[in-house]
């Protein structure tokens, strides 16, 4: 049944205005990632026919990225994006340098996000790349619309990482997205499967993008034992931390998030009394040496509880589409029934 369906979709791909824009086989992206969005998570995933991401503050320095974005070159001849997002942290990266260099190696999709973007949607739109602005409300995303962005990456409070501090879930977020936006946009946060994709299409979504799900996948360049951690998880094995200093992160529910909720509980707002817990060096460690699921902050999403393998990219990929092109060609068919009248 299901090579079946793999042959189906060969014949009928959704096409989209995601697909169409950039050249793209299928309505999927890989989101940003800290210490997962390498050159090769990118790679892999738009050889797959998706658009894969690379990470720009993953990497130390914006020479650092020239190299990771030569190396992704390297690796496919398929489209694939940079994500530059902008955080409040202690120390400033400098943005500036690392634009430039998306720029300066041709990049042609920019995957912007964080906060006040004005200067970077300019710069990029100036420079003929296509801007995909992800943000968590709509507030925020008519202003990203008005700023210029191509397209709108619409984030709910499913999703790993930063969701903001709206709570807005995707259910409502993307139906508000579709009534009040002029770009179109795609579905972000708690993503991981061929039904969703056929939801999102159908709220008025151009494709989804995934950022848990694609951390479990082969070719994802993260130790075995946050995989499995991730086909273990349910939706209950995530929790929230950094509410209290408005930085809110989404993240894997263990005793090292557990400390850091009783530190804000006893002083919040207080970012130095939790600082040593959330340091990215401590997920970068757990993620790429010890495998250790417990000792670190590490971000992921709700999403974990629809994920129970870890394929390849491109047979994830494959199935998402396949399973979202059945539910829309035949379930959905199959229920509107013609008037007897």
């Amino acid at each position: 049944k299901h090579l079946q369906s793999h042959l189906l979709i060969a014949q009928m791909p959704i096409k989209t205005k995601l697909t169409e824009a950039l050249g793209i086989e299928h309505p999927l992206i890989q989101g940003g990632m800290h210490f997962v969005g390498y050159a090769e998570m990118a790679a892999a995933v738009s050889n797959g026919g998706g658009l894969g991401t690379i990470t720009a503050l993953t990497q130390p320095n914006a020479e650092a990225l020239r190299k990771e974005i030569r190396k992704c070159k390297a690796l496919t001849n398929k489209p694939f994006a940079v994500n530059l997002t902008l955080l409040p942290v202690v120390t400033a990266p400098d943005y500036g340098s690392f634009a430039k260099v998306i720029v300066e190696e041709g990049v042609k999709v920019v995957e912007t996000a964080g906060r006040n973007p004005k200067k970077f949607i300019k710069f990029f739109k100036e420079n003929g790349c296509y801007v995909i602005h992800k943000c968590v409300a709509i507030r925020h995303a008519l202003t990203a619309q008005r700023l210029g962005a191509d397209m709108i990456s619409m984030d709910g409070f499913e999703c790993g990482g930063h969701p903001g501090e709206e709570d807005i879930g995707n259910w409502v977020l993307l139906a508000q997205a579709a009534r009040k936006l002029k770009i179109p946009f795609v579905a972000s946060g708690g993503c991981a499967n061929g039904a969703q994709l056929a939801a999102a299409l159908a709220l008025g979504a151009e494709g989804m993008n995934m950022g848990t799900r694609f951390m479990a996948t082969k070719e994802a360049p993260i130790r075995p034992e946050i995989k499995k951690a991730l086909v273990e998880g349910d939706e209950r094995a995530t929790t929230l931390v950094m509410r209290s200093v408005g930085n809110t992160e989404r993240v894997y529910k263990n005793s090292a998030a557990e400390k850091v909720r009783e530190i804000e509980a006893e002083n919040p707002g207080d970012f130095m009394a939790f600082r040593h817990l959330v340091r990215g060096e401590n997920y970068r460690k757990s993620f790429q040496e010890t495998g250790d699921t417990k000792s670190s902050v590490w971000s992921c999403g709700q999403s974990m509880a629809l994920i129970d393998s870890v394929p390849s990219c491109k047979e994830l990929i494959e199935t998402i589409v396949s399973d979202a092109e059945n539910i829309i060609g035949r379930r959905l068919q199959n229920m509107v029934v013609k008037s007897k009248l």
